[in-house]
């Protein structure tokens, strides 16, 4: 890993560290970033990362890559001024594939990320989860809701794992004066998302796509609620460049409560086909409501979803069929 970094941004700003940059959500931000004129550094270890996305950022002159596991120290020597960590599987299939190490990106890899920022003095965020609220009993989810979490389950290591990076975040910036900044992100979707991340939205697409029977678990009452990417990415910038005071957590998300049953069939009738809803059991502790409160990104952001359902779908579609198509 190279020891030092001293390419500036076109403003003269250090420049911006997006560890999990080459996931979903870190790409679409380290593109948001460059297109702003911001040089960026990616960190992933491409363990569920794309190179594909990160071989698109390659025609911007201020982009570069760092292959690098956040739980191992980050042994960076030079100046930087924002740090997002977007560094962890975010999909079930994915989290539950390793479950320690899961749990270590999670913790050990917020302390590593945690002391760059102390080191450099740099803003740091971090992209926290609706999952810190477990299957809730509270709807919708304000901040202030502690949670309905299961410590031992099969999701756990994802779940517990987030809302300790939370407590060192908070921990953090009381003790040693760093800037953190704490994003609750809710579920969502758009183009670039794996094909194969075993998510709602990905799953249907694909299915409907290659004409296959359309997978729903449960009996397709239980609700999400859909956030489109762009809306997304826009929040995490906004709380990330808002007054250093305003540190969250706060939730990200789109309040329009959606079910199952209801995204499967905006697919249908999107994709056009006619393959046939098959209904599973639900996976234990898969949340039966998800939906949240967002007041406080409304009043200290400015921010709120923009885009519609179905045009977000429509655009995930369209991306999801070039790239079904060639795989």
């Amino acid at each position: 890993m190279p020891g030092r970094h001293d390419g500036s941004d076109a403003m003269g700003r250090a420049p911006v560290l997006v560890a999990g940059g080459a996931g979903f959500l870190g790409a679409h931000l380290c593109r948001r970033l460059l297109n702003e004129g911001c040089t960026v550094i990616c960190l992933d270890n491409l363990d569920t990362g794309s190179r594909d996305a990160i071989e698109s950022l390659r025609e911007y002159p201020r982009f570069s890559w760092v292959r690098h596991d956040v739980v191992d120290p980050v042994p960076f020597e030079g100046p930087l001024s924002r740090i997002y960590n977007l560094a962890c599987p975010a999909s079930p299939r994915h989290y539950q594939a390793d479950p320690p190490h899961t749990l270590l990106t999670c913790v050990d890899g917020a302390r590593n990320l945690l002391e760059l920022a102390r080191r450099t003095g740099a803003r740091i965020l971090q992209a926290s989860t609706s999952e810190v609220y477990g299957d809730p009993h509270e709807h919708p989810q304000h901040e202030s809701y502690r949670g309905n979490v299961n410590v031992v389950g099969l999701r756990s290591c994802y779940d517990e794992g987030k809302r300790c990076a939370e407590t060192l975040f908070s921990d953090y910036g009381a003790r040693h004066g760093v800037c953190t900044k704490i994003a609750r992100i809710f579920n969502t979707y758009g183009p670039g998302m794996a094909l194969d991340d075993g998510r709602l939205v990905s799953n249907l697409v694909v299915q409907a796509l290659k004409g296959h029977s359309m997978t729903l678990y449960g009996d397709g009452s239980q609700t999400r609620s859909l956030c489109y990417v762009d809306d997304l990415i826009d929040g995490l910038v906004r709380l990330m460049e808002g007054p250093a005071t305003f540190r969250g957590p706060v939730n990200l998300g789109n309040p329009r409560e959606t079910t199952v049953l209801e995204v499967a069939n905006a697919i249908r009738e999107i994709t056009g086909t006619s393959a046939p809803l098959v209904r599973l059991a639900l996976p234990p502790d898969d949340p039966k409501r998800r939906c949240p409160d967002i007041v406080l990104a409304r009043r200290h952001l400015g921010w709120r979803p923009m885009t519609g359902l179905k045009d977000g779908l429509r655009r995930t579609v369209a991306d999801f069929a070039v790239r079904v198509a060639g795989a």
